[in-house]
């Protein structure tokens, strides 16, 4: 049976939760490997909708074991704020197992990132304020505390408070802040690890066995490919890995896992915060398509830049995680347009660029190439298969297919269950 790794092809918020959570009904195992509590994902059943940010979206099949891995950023507040209201909804979290590697973050991380973006003024990158780069900082530093710390209570609150007293050096001499109480917060974090003490498993092990037994096994990105701190749209990124690389590393298992690597895209293009972005539409196409795709932040609730569809980005996401097939979501939102267009390249003064560079002054300077088809006019999101899409709907996603070099195997027309139409199998 298939592993498959669901990734995000574009800036993040292409619709990754709606789709895992479908391929989760016959799952067994769903594995969130990277990213933090700045990560949010919407799934909507009955009518009902469920923001995850922490917890895998896999959360809402009784059946399915789901895996917070070693490579989160693992904010215990955030966490439990999402478990309790999940169990408020009557959903089981008796199968959330929490990796004893995951990295906290503290309450000084996200003191830090905010006082940081504050003081960078007009140059900040805008994050959202979660603490989950300064968490991936100390990390990389190796000062972090861990799940596994939580262990001796002890050992945890000395170590906690140390690290409390060197942030707050910084907090009040840098960025001149109110420092924290470090008594305050090991006891705040002492409640937690009791808490937490069920969940926590050497996740690697619970991944890697399900794996090896053949069992279906689904690993959750959490942002998006371009948001990728080493191939993102550097300093415009997040401060882990959404590809599939990260996938591996920050599940704890080999980079062969992956049978299926599926690249979420939305049938247009978003991204939040600053950053080039080359098929952005400041008019009111771009205010129509927000308004019908509600182009929202589900972290934040900040509109999203909204523009056409951007092969290029695709393409290059295909080739960094090693695609196999596309979702191609909020098809809908395009129902009203009587063309739609579709970037195949970039113009920078007389060149032609097809792969994606990494000079974002090039980025800012460069023009979408464009092919533009006909509309289909007409609401598609009551079609339950492919032979049910009308001609130019269908010649959309050929035209997708032909840019990317990737087929697309899921095309969803609306945020529920049923309305998720899928060309073979993927789990």
């Amino acid at each position: 049976m298939p592993t498959a790794a669901i990734i995000g092809s574009q800036w993040g918020d292409e619709g990754k939760g709606k789709i895992i959570d479908c391929l989760a009904q016959r799952a067994d195992m769903v594995v969130r490997s990277q990213g933090g509590s700045n990560a949010g994902h919407t799934v909507v059943i009955g009518g009902k909708k469920y923001a995850l940010h922490l917890v895998p979206s896999g959360v809402l099949n009784p059946r399915t074991d789901n895996i917070v891995g070693n490579g989160v950023a693992f904010d215990p507040k955030a966490f439990f704020d999402e478990i309790d209201g999940l169990e408020a909804d009557g959903i089981d979290t008796s199968r959330v197992y929490v990796s004893d590697r995951a990295h906290l973050v503290l309450p000084f991380h996200q003191t830090i990132d905010k006082l940081s973006e504050l003081q960078k003024g007009a140059a900040s990158i805008g994050t959202t304020g979660k603490g989950i780069g300064p968490c991936y900082a100390d990390k990389a530093s190796r000062v972090g505390l861990r799940v596994c710390d939580m262990a001796d209570e002890t050992a945890f609150s000395a170590k906690l408070k140390a690290r409390v007293a060197e942030a707050n050096a910084l907090i009040e001499k840098i960025y001149g802040g109110e420092p924290l109480d470090a008594d305050a917060v090991a006891a705040e974090y002492a409640g937690y690890a009791r808490r937490l003490a069920p969940m926590v498993r050497d996740t690697g092990v619970l991944v890697y066995e399900a794996v090896r037994a053949g069992k279906n096994v689904l690993f959750e990105g959490a942002q998006g490919s371009l948001l990728d701190l080493d191939l993102g749209t550097y300093p415009y990124v997040t401060s882990s890995h959404p590809v599939t690389g990260g996938f591996a590393v920050g599940s704890g298992i080999g980079a062969g896992s992956f049978s299926e690597v599926i690249g979420i895209t939305k049938a247009y293009t978003t991204r939040v915060g600053a950053g080039p972005f080359v098929t952005e539409l400041t008019d009111r196409t771009g205010d129509l398509i927000r308004e019908r795709g509600h182009e929202y932040g589900t972290t934040t609730g900040r509109a999203r830049r909204c523009g056409w569809f951007d092969g290029v980005v695709v393409r290059y996401s295909a080739r960094i995680n090693g695609t196999t097939g596309l979702s191609l979501m909020l098809l809908d939102v395009l129902d009203k347009f009587d063309e739609i267009k579709l970037c195949t390249a970039y113009r920078h003064g007389k060149e032609i660029i097809e792969h994606f560079p990494a000079d974002l002054s090039l980025l800012e300077a460069s023009e979408p190439i464009y092919r533009v088809l006909p509309g289909w006019k007409r609401d598609i999101s009551g079609c339950r298969s492919y032979e049910e899409l009308p001609a130019e709907a269908k010649a959309y996603i050929a035209a997708v297919e032909e840019i990317t070099g990737v087929p697309v195997k899921i095309v969803s027309v609306g945020p529920s269950r049923e309305q998720t139409i899928f060309r073979g199998e993927v789990l």
